[in-house]
This record gives structure tokens, sequence and C-alpha cells, in this order.
């Protein structure tokens, strides 16, 4: 998106794993919130700052030698927008009620019409952030209170890039580096 002084908007989409929630921010301001479905405990989603280096509409699902052609049985929908992270990225699903818990191998799904919107409003380059315990700025956008500092969080941090969450096929574009994100409440 382009605002009318020309200068091109600054997009990042914030994750929050407590909330299960995604919110597309533009210009240090919170444009749309949606529910989402987060990694399992066994499965946790990664967290920290990511850039999306992939669109692809209509992916291909490839896992352990399984494909499936993209269609109303692909497991990752209509839209994947990978992150730099190998094998995680934002992605729709066949599943539907799995939207707002912890059930995926951690990739970020969301709702078919909730992704194709999102899908049209971003580009590759655009920062995510997925944040595992809630914070200042995600208690801005989603609510609730900052965790407390030493406090126990329910999120496990990947170790390993185990790329467990399955990429379609590798269509690539170039990928755009984002040289200023506005955080939240500055």
């Amino acid at each position: 998106a382009v605002r009318r002084t020309g200068r091109a908007a600054t997009r990042v989409i914030v994750v929050s794993l407590e909330n299960r929630r995604l919110a597309l921010v533009e210009d240090g301001a919170v444009k749309r919130v949606y529910r989402v479905a987060v990694g399992r405990d066994t499965t946790p989603s990664p967290t920290g700052t990511f850039t999306i280096v992939r669109r692809v509409e209509n992916p291909t699902y490839y896992h352990e030698g399984q494909v499936v052609p993209p269609g109303p049985g692909n497991p990752v929908g209509t839209r994947w927008m990978g992150l730099d992270r190998k094998g995680y990225g934002i992605h729709g699903t066949n599943a539907p009620h799995s939207i707002g818990k912890a059930a995926s191998h951690g990739c970020i799904r969301m709702r078919q019409a909730d992704l194709e919107e999102l899908f049209a409003e971003v580009r590759s380059g655009d920062q995510v952030e997925i944040v595992g315990e809630r914070n200042e700025e995600t208690a801005a956008i989603f609510g609730g209170t900052p965790a407390m500092p030493g406090a126990a969080t329910s999120v496990q941090t990947v170790v390993a890039d185990a790329g467990t969450e399955p990429s379609p096929s590798a269509a690539a574009t170039s990928a755009v580096t984002v040289t200023a994100v506005v955080p939240v409440g500055e």
C-alpha cells in the first residue's frame, strides 16, 4: 500500500502465541486483528522477528513423501506466506475448527477468508514478529497485561530448525529488506 505522500507504508505482522491472534500493523496503527491457530506444545511456533520471503497462491503441499495439489483437501489452504525460517509460514487450513487453538506443526494457521484478505495486504519483505509471552506491545494490541519478569511461560522455544511444517513448492520471489519498523505505541 502506498500513502498519498508517495511513501511506502511500513507493515508489520504481530502474532501473539498466548492470545492466538495476529495483527496487521501499518505505520504504527493496528489495521486488522485475526484469530489464528499456533504450534502445539510438541511442535511449537518459533518466536522472534522474521521476514516474509515467499508468497504463493494455491500452493502444493509436500510432507514426508506426500504431495497434495491445490484444492479443498490441501492442508495449507489457498495461500502460503513463507518466513525466512525454513519450513515455517502463515497459511490457511482445511481444518477451520483448529483456529484459536494450539494445533499446528509450528506455522500460523488462519481461516481462508482472513488469510486471503491478509495476503492481499502484505508483501515479501514485510516483517513478522512472533511473540511467545505477552509484553507491552501485545497487551496494547490484543488486550491484557504484560507478563511479569521471571513468570513461567507456557510457550516453548524452538531450539533447532526442525522444519516441522512442510513448505509449498519453492516459487521464488525476491526478498525486500524492511529498513524501518515503527513499533506500536511510538
